[in-house]
């Protein structure tokens, strides 16, 4: 037998390599044996007796099969029942760090606030103080001989002749005088009495003391302003004859002004006694002026909504005038919340008509927890509310993807928005209609996607709706177009008004006029329509307000579509980048675009879908 030589280095090669192989299969396969590796394919289906649904942390209405990435954001797909979660309750939710940045999920820390302030602009207009109104009446009869103010607006100060009078009772009361002067020391009690007549009928002690003195009885004796002021009504001319009480003169004392300024409902409980009003008045540009608080008023006036409040300012110059229009800011702090009250933006919450929602950050977890927990709301101060119920000082809300965490616990099945007890996953989020998350989902109602929606296939039911039912139904769209010009302003008052007026509006029209397929279509949008018209109305904040007009805003353009704009046309605009960039459409009375829910910097942003004309 050959003697066979081992080449040593050969065999370290051979060796090196086997090692390596198997290191880089312990890696790739986790040290999985091959019954555990068949656990990775339908071996786990079949002892779990269900398929596998992968889905996208971010967009969780993504579901298939089989792994892969999301065809939205490009993420790579996670197992629906590989939970991993490290909590198993109802009201708590985690992500992944990826769903969480994607997301763009930032919070805020409840802080306690020294001073709650907040700013209320109000508007109003400028009033004569009513207690320096001031009316000069004849206290005697007789006939107008002079007049020595001819024309109203004229400035008098106190004291100053304003008329002079003919009278025959103060003829006779002079005479009197002078016949009792001579008996002034030995019968004090007849001058006195002859005196007083005279003084009685408000004749200055000047002119009393020049009769006794010249012993002459005069004719005419003078009415004198008994205070400074303008005079702002002139009742009389030269030769009338007046009797005892006739107004003859109105003198108004402009030192100081009223600022009557309207506030409605929601500000009542900001609004002290004794708070500072800044203010501005078109006529003075640049200029700034201060009043003090000095009276709300206990009614509410029932036409306008709006209770008066009453500032006093001073007016020395005489810059200010009645009847000018202010713009007034009230710097101030509810008399109710205490200065350690809680406070979190607006931003935070959730609203869902009587219920108000957020969700806290749990940090002693690893991976992103998010609890659902309801709060109990006080007054809005700036940007914040106070938070009376529901929280505590140093833990974190959500002040940015709050949206994205509610629509993905609704869709594990957690508690949420729109589901605040839990217990169904997949399917649809109630509230948002058509949202088709998976097979066999199921929604309420018939609605279907903004996006396909508005340029889905358009009804036509113009000729089937009679005269009736078209006012009712042009009496929401006024209310919705006003709502939308509110929004672009960002005008707490103007919005408030007129979500009030469409909810009122729509529950006043009667579908009964309509018959057929017209009154079915009617009655499909309109309890989507009237969903987010009641939680559009019920938002205490211009921001839920927003949210739910462009829901609202879906079915209405259907409606407007199938019956017809009372106006020539209607517009149907679009933005992209409304609504976190899912895109919203709006009706709009004019081609110019006005977007209703971007700042001013890009109240242009949007464009021109559809015209809806009238016939």
């Amino acid at each position: 037998m050959k003697n066979i030589k081992i080449n040593k280095s050969k065999i370290i090669t051979i060796a090196v390599t086997l090692a390596v192989g198997l290191g880089l299969g312990w890696i790739l396969f986790g040290g999985s044996s091959g019954s555990e590796m068949s656990h990775q394919g339908h071996s786990h289906e079949a002892e779990s007796g269900q398929e596998t649904i992968w889905t996208c942390a971010m967009h969780p209405q993504i579901r298939q099969n089989k792994p892969g990435q999301c065809p939205i954001c490009g993420m790579d797909l996670t197992p629906l029942n590989e939970s991993g979660s490290e909590v198993d309750n109802n009201y708590t939710y985690q992500m992944t760090e990826s769903a969480m940045a994607l997301a763009n999920v930032q919070t805020t820390t409840v802080v306690k606030a020294n001073e709650a302030v907040k700013e209320i602009i109000l508007t109003g207009k400028i009033e004569a103080d009513e207690r320096r109104i001031y009316e000069i009446p004849a206290h005697f009869h007789g006939r107008l001989e002079k007049l020595y103010v001819n024309f109203t607006g004229e400035y008098v100060s106190k004291g100053e002749i304003l008329a002079s009078v003919y009278s025959p009772d103060l003829v006779t009361a002079q005479q009197e005088l002078l016949e009792a002067l001579p008996y002034k020391e030995t019968n004090p009690a007849l001058f006195r009495a002859a005196r007083s007549k005279l003084k009685n009928w408000k004749i200055a002690d000047t002119e009393i003391d020049n009769i006794e003195q010249s012993g002459v009885v005069k004719t005419e004796l003078p009415i004198r302003a008994h205070h400074a002021g303008v005079v702002r009504k002139r009742n009389v001319a030269v030769g009338d004859h007046v009797s005892m009480g006739d107004i003859l003169f109105e003198v108004v004392d402009l030192s100081h002004l009223w600022v009557m300024l309207d506030a409605y409902e929601q500000h009542l409980q900001w609004i002290n006694l004794g708070d500072k009003v800044t203010f501005t008045v078109a006529s003075i540009p640049g200029e700034t002026f201060e009043a003090k608080v000095t009276f709300i008023d206990p009614f509410i006036n029932p036409h306008t909504r709006v209770a008066k409040v009453r500032a006093e300012v001073g007016n020395r110059n005489r810059k200010l005038k009645p009847e000018m229009f202010v713009k007034g800011i009230i710097k101030a702090r509810p008399s109710s919340d205490k200065s350690d009250a809680l406070l979190i933006p607006q931003s935070a919450i959730l609203w869902t008509g009587a219920r108000s929602l957020v969700y806290v950050k749990k940090t002693e977890y690893e991976k992103p927890t998010f609890e659902y927990r309801q709060v109990k709301l006080g007054a809005l101060s700036g940007d914040y509310f106070v938070v009376k119920e529901g929280l505590f000082e140093g833990e974190e809300v959500v002040t940015n993807g709050t949206f994205s965490i509610d629509a993905a616990a609704q869709l594990s099945g957690k508690a949420s928005m729109m589901n605040p007890e839990g217990g169904s996953s997949g399917g649809t989020m109630p509230g948002m209609p058509g949202m088709k998350m998976g097979e066999g989902a199921k929604t309420k109602n018939k609605q279907v996607s903004t996006q396909k929606m508005v340029e889905g296939q358009a009804y036509s039911f113009r000729d089937q709706a009679p005269a009736a039912f078209r006012g009712q139904l042009d009496d929401v769209i006024d209310a919705y177009l006003s709502l939308k010009n509110g929004l672009i302003e960002g005008d707490e008052n103007t919005t408030a008004k007129y979500s009030t007026a469409l909810y009122n509006a729509l529950q006043k029209v009667n579908g009964g006029l309509l018959q057929g397929d017209a009154a079915a279509f009617w009655e499909e949008k309109k309890s989507f329509l009237m969903q987010h018209a009641k939680l559009c109305k019920e938002a205490p904040a211009i921001a839920g307000k927003r949210e739910n007009f462009i829901y609202l805003s879906q079915p209405l353009i259907k409606l407007v579509e199938a019956f017809g704009p009372r106006d020539e046309k209607l517009y149907v605009d679009y933005c992209p980048m409304a609504n976190d960039n899912k895109g919203a459409f709006w009706l709009s009375e004019t081609k110019e675009i006005r977007n209703p829910f971007m700042s001013e910097a890009m109240r242009s942003c949007g464009e021109v879908k559809q015209e809806i004309l009238s016939n």
